[in-house]
């Protein structure tokens, strides 16, 4: 009897010292009023490399585009996903989301309807595909967002530009090292 009532009293004592401890108010750090910038995991290099004037190129060409980026692993690095070209050149460095490496690695396309992203305050439709170099290999990806705010109405449209886009461009990449070669 005497173990039995030991137990009960044991458990009883165990359930208050969690209920206790669970009632007790977390401390945490207050949230942060701006997000912190990513590390950049490569520096680029001082001179316009091949890819940054084909972004450039692009922008001036598609006024329908907000955006379009270059991203894979630098030559010479291992496992370093970063952006290394695009119109958003404050960006160019930083490491490449999950989703980034994915379309590299695995050399899927996504395509990325952002209509009820609260976080983005413009209405954008974006793909995510495998760029290609002249033999057909894949040569990390190309991402373009186009401007929207038609909603979905556009999707095939935006899917269709992005392929072409990316298949126009293969024939003028004759090797992914080009990619970061000096611009002509």
């Amino acid at each position: 009897m005497h173990r039995f009532t030991s137990a009960i009293l044991s458990a009883a004592l165990g359930g208050a010292l969690l209920a206790g401890a669970q009632a007790a108010p977390a401390q945490t750090a207050p949230p942060p009023t701006t997000a912190p910038k990513p590390a950049k995991n490569w520096p680029p290099p001082a001179y316009r490399i091949y890819a940054q004037a084909l972004s450039d190129e692009i922008m001036a060409k598609h006024p329908e585009l907000l955006s379009v980026t270059f991203h894979g692993v630098p030559p010479g690095l291992s496992g370093v996903y970063t952006m290394f070209a695009g119109s958003y050149p404050d960006r160019i460095g930083n490491p490449d989301d999950p989703d980034d490496i994915d379309v590299s690695v695995k050399g899927i396309t996504i395509i990325d309807p952002r209509w009820r992203r609260t976080n983005d305050t413009v209405k954008k439709f974006v793909v995510l595909e495998p760029l290609r170099d002249r033999s057909g290999e894949d040569v990390g990806l190309i991402v373009c967002a186009f401007r929207s705010d038609a909603g979905n109405s556009g999707e095939r449209r935006f899917a269709k530009a992005a392929m072409d886009l990316r298949d126009e461009l293969q024939a003028r990449i004759p090797s992914y090292a080009a990619l970061f070669e000096a611009a002509k």
